[in-house]
């Protein structure tokens, strides 16, 4: 059994490095992949020289995407993998506190273990659409919905198939989980990295996310509509 971790990084040359050694040296990741999302730094050369395996996608393609690209690799690459760590590329050394996440899945038997923590940063509506909108699909409400930090097990890994493109990711991760009754679980851990700032660049992101993840939730809602019309018409 191994554990390897991926972690989707867009111009994180700043960072990259001390998440990867974090991941290597405090959680003991036997494999780090860093999927470069078309960074248009020394992202992928600083990761590489931090032991990290590099995949390189010539353009950016958002989040979702390079996750989808990374659970491939370790698919390909990882008979022996029973968790999957996916981790932020801006932790830096609080990537070493994600090790709750790992024993969750293997000591506890989860399938998908979330780390929630409180952020100072932002203005937090993208996060409370993304609670609201998961607690109507499935009745489980979130403290962290939007958290990057996830352990899967070895069974939750075809949920990659699902994953949207960009910051959607998350909601459509935790909803198809629990619908697949998947073993899902927040688990608090004290964590930092870099906020989105209240200037116009952080007011955009926030726009994008917020829209992303309407659009998300508005593809799950569709998708079980249309499930169960076709299971009546049956």
């Amino acid at each position: 059994m191994s554990l390897w971790a991926v972690v989707p990084a867009f111009n994180e040359e700043e960072r990259i490095e001390a998440t990867v050694a974090a991941l290597y040296k405090g959680v003991r990741c036997d494999r780090v992949v860093v999927v470069d999302d078309g960074s248009h730094d020394a992202t992928g050369e600083r990761a590489r020289r931090a032991g990290a395996a590099v995949v390189a996608l010539s353009r950016n393609g958002g989040k979702g995407r390079a996750l989808r690209r990374g659970v491939e690799e370790v698919l390909r690459g990882g008979a022996g993998v029973d968790v999957l760590l996916l981790a932020d590329a801006d932790l830096g050394p609080a990537a070493a506190r994600l090790v709750p996440l790992v024993q969750a899945v293997r000591e506890q038997g989860k399938d998908l273990a979330i780390a929630s923590f409180s952020s100072r940063g932002g203005f937090g509506l993208a996060k409370r659409i993304a609670a609201a909108g998961i607690y109507r699909l499935t009745g489980r409400l979130f403290a962290s919905p939007l958290s990057g930090q996830r352990a899967l097990s070895r069974r939750a890994l075809d949920l990659a198939a699902a994953f949207p493109a960009g910051w959607g990711v998350e909601v459509a991760m935790t909803v198809k989980a629990i619908e697949r009754g998947l073993d899902v679980i927040e688990v608090p851990i004290a964590l930092s990295h870099r906020e989105t700032g209240k200037n116009l660049a952080g007011f955009f992101h926030r726009g994008r996310q917020c829209g992303a993840v309407l659009v998300t939730l508005g593809r799950l809602a569709w998708e079980r509509r249309r499930k169960a019309l076709g299971e009546v018409a049956r």
